[in-house]
């Protein structure tokens, strides 16, 4: 039984041949290699269509702020996979990509999918960017839910890779009605969590990026695909100074065994 929708297969992204491979319509040596960046191209490739500036400078901007934070726990469950097998990079660069989840990484699109309803909502008459950003932050409050793109256990009280993005999405004119509900949602949670809540780079990420309209179904992939970046340089460092093992002997003796 065949399963999936009926007629046939197609896609607009790219065909090969033996003497071309062919991207969106283009000539990936002589129309794509060195004329357009590694970020032009994502964008090329994300959505059919050739980036603005704005979009192309943003998309760099933002993969800058995911690439790196540390020994996250993506990044340890990398290097320890690489620890336990050399050779296997490509397994250690997935074990850390398998992690992007709601709590880390994912939150960017749980995130972006709430600004959009919120924004339809205002558009839709239903009220004021404000009013609708409380009526959001009290029925997540009051669900004892998680408020995507808020938060963070080091970053306090501030997030110095929100404050900035969103400082440059003002400077070049690029704040719209994603930036502004994210802003009334902050505003909102502070009122109604009773305390200043952390307006992270998950909620900023997907602000901008649906003010510059790039399609919410993207949202997700610019973390991953910044991450795999970092994760590739802590892979590499950890060939030449190997600490996967240091990880794991220090996360046994963190834990105490109350077994019977």
């Amino acid at each position: 039984m065949l399963i999936g929708k009926a007629g046939a297969a197609k896609s607009a992204i790219a065909t090969a041949d033996s003497t071309s491979v062919t991207v969106r319509g283009k000539d990936l040596a002589t129309e794509l290699m060195g004329v357009m960046t590694f970020t032009e191209l994502f964008i090329f490739h994300l959505t059919g269509k050739e980036g603005t500036k704005d979009q192309v400078f943003f998309l760099d901007a933002l993969l800058v702020a995911i690439t790196e934070h540390g020994l996250t726990p993506s990044v340890q469950a990398s290097r320890m996979t690489l620890a336990a097998e050399p050779d296997a990079m490509q397994a250690a660069v997935a074990a850390g990509i398998l992690g992007c989840g709601s709590v880390i990484l994912g939150a960017s699109e749980t995130a972006g999918r709430l600004l959009a309803e919120g924004v339809r909502r205002v558009n839709e008459g239903e009220g004021d960017t404000d009013a609708i950003a409380r009526a959001i932050a009290e029925d997540t409050r009051a669900a004892k839910a998680r408020l995507p793109g808020f938060g963070h256990p080091h970053l306090k009280p501030v997030d110095p890779r929100s404050v900035r993005l969103f400082a440059l999405a003002d400077e070049r004119g690029v704040s719209g009605p994603h930036v502004a509900m994210v802003r009334a949602l902050n505003k909102a949670a502070d009122e109604v969590w009773g305390r200043q809540m952390v307006l992270n780079v998950s909620g900023a990420i997907p602000a901008i990026m649906l003010d510059l309209d790039f399609p919410v179904a993207s949202l997700k992939g610019v973390p991953i695909l910044a991450r795999t970046a970092g994760l590739l340089g802590h892979l590499v460092e950890e060939r030449e100074r190997p600490i996967g093992f240091l990880i794991a002997h220090h996360a046994e003796e963190a834990v105490i065994y109350d077994g019977l």
